[in-house]
Order: structure tokens, then sequence, then C-alpha cells
């Protein structure tokens, strides 16, 4: 929808009290309209005139067809199938009698909304009012003075608006739909997005964790190190905990929490932690961090976190490096292990933690790689556009 046909909706929308009332309460009004205008005798036989029938003073069967020609609309979302059948007996009688009431309008707008409102037995409704329009348009032909062709031309009349509300029906339909895939696609992006923070989260942690826990089983003959071992196991899990409490908290619609973003320079935080895991890492940063990067330094956090992790799984005690630069308008990630170490080997999982940075660096427009190396090794690269300014 445009924005200034959005700006325009939003101008007129109704109160809110007034889209609380029930729909027939909505829908009395007009009925109400046309039937106080059919009472007034300046708008007699002013209204819609089918065969020619003499015209006839306005009485108490003129007032009969005026109330089933008008209140009935207060029903056309509510029961159509009942407006429609006692808006139609008003018309006949209308017709019959003579009247040609203003309040015969109604037929049409009843034709309009029951395409529009009208669920079940929509063929069958369509059938039954063609063939019951055929014995009134003999009637009126018989007892009337307008040729057939005027009763063929009212008979497309009410097609056409039965028409543009079976059209309405499907619009509003396919706009339903619209909104219910939207939905469905926005929950389905925002639980692959915990689903990867949580992967990034529990899984390097955790790892870290494993790894420590394995090596505290050797130390027992050397309490300092046992001990300093078993401590950074603990910080390891409070981190843990700590982190998947920001995670939790966004969760929560009503807890406020904003969040939180890892700067590119909590890196470091991240190699200090292998590096107490056992494994060697060479840390290496080259530029000046932009203040403003978006999602691109979350990005290259993650990058480096899932690759720190699956070298600490699949190539603990390898020489590991990290090479981090800041250039004008992107940022190079690059992580690799030499293949020394006594588990090196292509990682496997989930496809979560690689496949899911790649589709993660895909969104910013870089680019993304991660396959073995020459001697042995594996190596993750890259390149995450910053868009800031040089």
């Amino acid at each position: 929808m445009p924005a200034g046909w959005r700006r325009f909706d939003t101008a007129v929308r109704r109160p809110a009290w007034w889209q609380r009332l029930d729909v027939t309460v909505r829908d009395l009004p007009f009925g109400l309209l046309l039937f106080a205008m059919s009472l007034i005798p300046a708008f007699h036989q002013h209204g819609t005139q089918l065969g020619g029938v003499a015209e006839r003073p306005f009485d108490a069967l003129g007032v009969l067809a005026a109330v089933l020609e008008s209140l009935p609309l207060a029903l056309r979302r509510r029961w159509p199938t009942v407006c429609l059948a006692l808006v139609s007996m008003g018309f006949a009688v209308d017709q019959f009698g003579g009247y040609h009431l203003v309040a015969g309008t109604g037929l049409l707008i009843t034709m309009l909304s029951a395409g529009a409102h009208l669920d079940r037995h929509r063929r069958v409704t369509a059938l039954v009012l063609t063939v019951a329009y055929v014995p009134l348009a003999v009637f009126l032909y018989r007892y009337g003075t307008e040729p057939v062709d005027e009763f063929l031309t009212f008979y497309l009349v009410l097609a056409f608006a039965w028409g543009a509300g079976t059209w309405l029906r499907a619009t509003r339909s396919a706009e339903a739909e619209r909104r219910r895939r939207l939905a469905d696609d926005t929950r389905a992006a925002e639980r692959a997005r915990i689903a990867r923070e949580l992967h990034d989260i529990v899984t390097h942690h955790v790892t870290a964790m494993v790894v420590q826990a394995e090596a505290a089983r050797y130390l027992t003959a050397v309490p300092d190190r046992l001990d300093h071992t078993l401590s950074t196991v603990t910080d390891t899990g409070r981190r843990a905990i700590n982190d998947l409490r920001h995670l939790l908290d966004l969760l929560d619609p009503g807890h406020g929490a904003e969040a939180r973003k890892p700067a590119v320079g909590r890196i470091h935080t991240l190699v200090e932690q292998t590096r107490r895991a056992g494994q060697s890492v060479e840390f290496t940063e080259h530029g000046t961090p932009a203040e403003s990067t978006g999602s691109a330094d979350l990005v290259a956090y993650r990058v480096v976190q899932e690759a720190l992790t699956n070298a600490l799984k699949y190539a603990h005690g390898s020489r590991t490096s990290v090479l981090v630069r800041h250039g004008g308008r992107e940022i190079t990630v690059e992580v690799g292990t030499d293949g020394s170490g006594r588990r090196a080997e292509v990682p496997k999982g989930s496809g979560r933690g690689l496949a899911g940075l790649s589709e993660r660096v895909g969104v910013l427009g870089g680019d993304f790689s991660a396959e073995p190396a020459a001697d042995g090794g594996f190596v993750v690269r890259a390149r995450i556009p910053s868009g800031s300014a040089s």
C-alpha cells in the first residue's frame, strides 16, 4: 500500500470505541438512514423502478417493504444469507406494490456484502437468487410497461454487485494470507537467529570447559595447576551463564533489555580464554575499529568465536593464529590452525556453526570461506563490509 494511502487510511480510521462495538450495531446506521429517507414524502417514488408497475400511494404495506429493505442491512456481515432473504422479499413487495422506495437501494448493498462475507453455499445461494428472479421478472413484465432487456440489465447489475463483493473477499483473503506468511517468516527468522546465538554462546563456552576438565584429570599431581584449571572452568561457566541470561532477557518483551553486541575489541578476551584452555593462539590486529560498524563487529566476533571453538574441538594443541584487519569500509578476519595438534581434522557438526556464519556474512554482502589448509590445518576467512566511512 502506498505511503500516501496509508496516511489517508490512518486519518480516517474510526475511533477505538466504535471498533469495539458489535458488527451488527456498526452496520445498523446505514439501514436506519435508508428507512428514514423512505418515510420522507419528498423521496417517495424516487427509488429503484423495475417493470414499470403503476405507482401506489405509500401505506402500511409500503412501510413493511421499507422495513424489510433497510433494517436487515444491520445483519449483512453477521448473517448475510438472512439479510439477503429479507431484503429480497422487501424488494419484491416494493416492486409489486409500485412503491419504488429509496430503500430499494439496499438490495445492491446486500448483494455486494453477501459476495464479500458469505462463507458457505455461495453457488447454491447464487442459483437460488437467479431462480427466484425469474418469476419476479415475469410478473413485473406482464403487469408493467418495461421491455425485456430492462430485466436483463437489472440482473446484470445485481450480478456485478455480487462479483464485486467476491473480488473484495478474494483481496481480503489474499492480504490475510500475505500477513500470515510474513508473520511465519518473521518467526522462522527469529528462531534461526536465536538458534545461532545459542549455538555460538553454548558451543564456545562448553567446549572450553570440556577441554579444561579433560586436562584437569592429568593434573592431580600438580595441585597449583589443577586449582588454576578448575578456576578457569568455573569462570568459563559463569561467563556462559551470564551470556545466556542476556540472550534470555531479549526473549522477554517486557524486560526492556537491549541486544548486546560484542565489540571487536572483545576478541582479545576470546583469545585469552582459548589460551587458558591450552590452545596456543597468536593474535594480531591491524587498523583502528570504527566507532559505528552496524552488525559487522558482532559478525566478526562470532566468526572468531566459532573458529576458536572448532580449533579447541578438532585441533587441540595446534598453533592457532587470529588476524583481524579494520579497513575503511570492511573488517577482515582470518583464523587458522597449522595442523600440528593431535586431533587436527576437518570440522564436523550440526552445520549451524560455519553454515550460519556464511549466511550472516552473506547478508551483509561479504565473503566467507572455511577450508583445509595445505599443511593439514584449517583456515577460516571472512570479509565483512562495515559501511563506515574511511
